[in-house]
């Protein structure tokens, strides 16, 4: 990854699905100083815990008098939390935007969290967006971070 240039007053989120740091660069693009301003969280347990019913069965589409049934996907409760979680913060971030709160933004998630954002993203948000990398740092201190991104 080639190192990024953060603006002063940039926001940074770094997001994976299940939780999101919102971060502004203090600094300016030579020496950034990413500070927290926010976290936002989902409690989002494994698709096992989350449903309890078998897959359902469909009789397939075949020849007259098939008994053959086949088995329907599991729905991944998981992965649909993400997903929701991932447009929660799009909207939320309309309305940040909207308000006038950031003039620049940078997006750190994973490639399928970022497409998620992506789908959902108002163009007013679109249009502040600086740059995107397709990593997962949420769980990393703010200090590896900086370091990561530039």
């Amino acid at each position: 990854m080639t190192a990024l240039n953060i603006p002063h007053d940039a926001w940074i989120l770094i997001g994976d699905g299940e939780k999101a740091l919102v971060l502004r660069n203090e600094g300016d693009e030579v020496y950034p100083n990413l500070e927290m301003m926010r976290l936002f969280e989902q409690d989002n347990p494994p698709s096992r815990e989350q449903g309890t019913d078998r897959p359902g069965r469909m009789p397939d589409q075949g020849g007259v008098g098939s008994q053959h049934r086949s088995g329907m996907d599991e729905v991944d409760w998981h992965r649909l939390a993400k997903d929701r979680f991932a447009k929660e913060i799009a909207e939320r971030f309309y309305r940040l935007a909207h308000a006038g709160k950031f003039a620049q933004l940078i997006v750190v998630a994973p490639p399928h969290v970022l497409g998620e954002l992506r789908k959902n993203w108002h163009q007013e948000v679109s249009d502040r967006i600086v740059a995107e990398v397709d990593k997962t740092l949420t769980n990393h201190p703010v200090g590896e971070i900086e370091k990561v991104l530039t």
